[in-house]
């Protein structure tokens, strides 16, 4: 049989890979449980090394609940689940310092939160009973439920969510807390929180952020957290593993698994993790989506973690206070913004690059309550073409573009080491190709990646379940003249998310922010400025042991972690 090139190298990669999954059963069946409670045991992440050291010390191999479906156990209340190293926080389990926000967007699990989001992305109540907002948006007022106690016995208040709240708005390395003045407990069931300015968005940030307990908080409380969520952290491992045992107390529906062990490996070693058959669910990249594995069905589940590269909107020439240059003096016309919109063919990337595991993305936010339908566009290279010709960017001999003795050329930078994204690149260079747009593509590290962009595009990973992110990528910066991650500037865009964030509600807000992304004038999207180009949104895809049944999932935000496991407690074994 003639092997193309691509397969090619698959089969090389997935025969080491097996390889090392043999080495990993072989030297499981050898390896005694030496975990130690909270031992902070430092080892190499991922590896295949990582594989039988994590999964004996957990307790996950014969005994687990995946082994159990398997016929080899009869517990069935267990599962093993295998994430990337980035997944593990460095600081710990404590909210301030990222747990439940930033790279871990996610119900944090060991805390309760106020708020949760519905699987259609509405706000719904945990914690929270009621919740009310004064009309010039200032004050929000939340009741609290009765009976929630911490794991160490203690009787969760308004205190505790108060003390939460101000510690994080004091002390939180990932989280913007300068719209929060004060929060106040007002008695023992309701608290209020005093803002800065209004910010009808709020109920959003109260879905991630778990409630600490102040009589036990310090230095230390992200290895030794204690909350009152649906699981409590009894083992971790750091560079291998956490186990999660369901919270016996707990005032909610109790958890059908019992005990969740995360593992922390690379995407090798978690695929001959998934071989071995010491991994239950195990995250996965496109690249293997055409693989079986005897035992396991490949899930996928549609997400908002989007792939797109941002376009400097002004001319090059300037720079900002800290002496970075600013602007591209080929993609400041937005006709040729417009026309690279156009020339994308997000369904052939799909298909070519991400093995049909994805879909078309044409916004930040795209199927969220906020977004608005006129970012969609369809692929049209002779419209695309057209524009290129009205703006004066000709045809040249050789086949690339000019315009006034300068070619139509840019370079696409990607963060290197990041296989996915640098395909992204190099399919995007392709197709501008054809319209005569000569694109570089250029991995580059992150230390001097968010510099370069504010002159050169940079292919970037975003979504979260928060219009903040349109505002973080589009709104003018505090302080400054455009916004945060590429020169842009628009005062009409500006002033629509001001008002979405001052609006007295949700629902109100929602409307602004759609105007903002496009008003039937002007806006951020296909017609408008277009100063960012979407790509596609990465569906995220796990090796799942058959007879595992995993709860209906929402949209995944951006990053390939926890979010998967937000409802890991109603999930159950067949």
């Amino acid at each position: 049989m003639k092997m193309t090139k691509r397969h090619s190298r698959k089969y090389r990669k997935i025969t080491g890979i097996a390889l090392c999954a043999a080495m990993a059963a072989g030297l499981l069946a050898g390896c005694g449980g030496t975990g130690t409670e909270n031992s902070g045991n430092t080892g190499a992440p991922g590896g295949e090394s990582g594989v039988p050291g994590a999964a004996a010390e957990s307790g996950a191999s014969s005994s687990s609940g995946g082994a159990a479906a398997a016929g080899e156990g009869t517990a069935k209340d267990s599962v093993v689940v295998v994430m990337g190293p980035t997944s593990e926080p460095e600081s710990g389990f404590d909210p301030a310092y990222g747990w439940g926000a930033g790279e871990h967007v996610h119900e944090p699990l060991i805390q309760s939160t106020l708020t949760v989001t519905t699987a259609d992305l509405e706000i719904a109540y945990d914690l929270a009973t009621d919740m009310k907002v004064s009309e010039d948006g200032l004050t929000w007022t939340v009741d609290i439920r009765d009976g929630v106690a911490f794991t160490d016995g203690e009787p969760l208040t308004a205190e505790d969510v108060a003390f939460t709240y101000n510690t994080l708005r004091d002390t939180s390395s990932v989280n913007d807390f300068t719209m929060l003045k004060e929060a106040v407990a007002v008695d023992g069931d309701t608290v209020e929180f005093h803002m800065n300015r209004p910010y009808s968005i709020w109920p959003y940030t109260m879905a991630i952020v778990g409630i600490v307990p102040e009589h036990a908080y310090g230095p230390d409380y992200g290895q030794h957290p204690v909350g009152s969520g649906r699981y409590m952290l009894k083992q971790w491992d750091k560079g291998q593993q956490v186990i999660l045992e369901a919270n016996p107390d707990y005032y909610g529906e109790a958890p059908k698994m019992k005990q969740v062990t995360i593992l922390f490996m690379e995407e090798d070693a978690a695929f001959a993790a998934v071989m071995a058959g010491q991994a239950d669910l195990a995250y996965t990249a496109a690249s293997y989506g055409d693989l079986t594995v005897d035992g396991y069905n490949l899930l996928a589940f549609e997400t908002v973690d989007n792939r797109g590269f941002n376009l400097p909107a002004i001319p090059a020439g300037s720079t900002d206070e800290n002496g970075v240059p600013l602007g591209n003096d080929f993609t400041c016309d937005v006709n040729v913004r417009r026309a690279i919109n156009l020339a994308i063919d997000r369904e052939e990337m799909i298909q070519n690059v991400l093995n049909g595991y994805g879909t078309a993305a044409y916004s930040i936010c795209d199927k969220m309550p906020w977004y608005n339908e006129a970012a969609q566009v369809t692929y049209d290279p002779e419209q695309a073409a057209r524009l290129l010709d009205e703006a004066g960017w000709v045809m040249g001999a050789n086949g690339i573009r000019e315009k006034d003795g300068a070619k139509a050329e840019f370079t696409l930078m990607y963060s290197a080491g990041d296989s996915v994204r640098q395909a992204l690149s190099e399919d995007t260079a392709n197709q501008l190709r054809e319209l005569g747009i000569d694109v570089t593509v250029e991995g580059v590290g992150w230390d001097v990646a968010y510099d370069r962009a504010q002159s050169t595009p940079m292919l970037w990973g975003w979504g979260a379940h928060t219009p903040m992110e349109l505002y973080n990528i589009y709104h003018t910066a505090p302080g400054g003249t455009y916004a945060q991650y590429s020169p842009y500037f628009n005062e009409t865009v500006d002033q629509y998310m001001d008002e979405a964030l001052a609006s007295s509600s949700l629902e109100e807000s929602y409307e602004l922010w759609k105007k903002a992304q496009w008003d039937g004038e002007t806006g951020v999207t296909a017609d408008g400025d277009i100063p960012w180009i979407w790509l596609v949104n990465i569906d995220h895809l796990y090796w799942s042991r058959e007879g595992l049944k995993v709860a209906e999932q929402k949209l995944h935000p951006h990053g390939h972690g926890w979010s998967i496991v937000n409802n890991v407690d109603q999930w159950s074994w067949e």
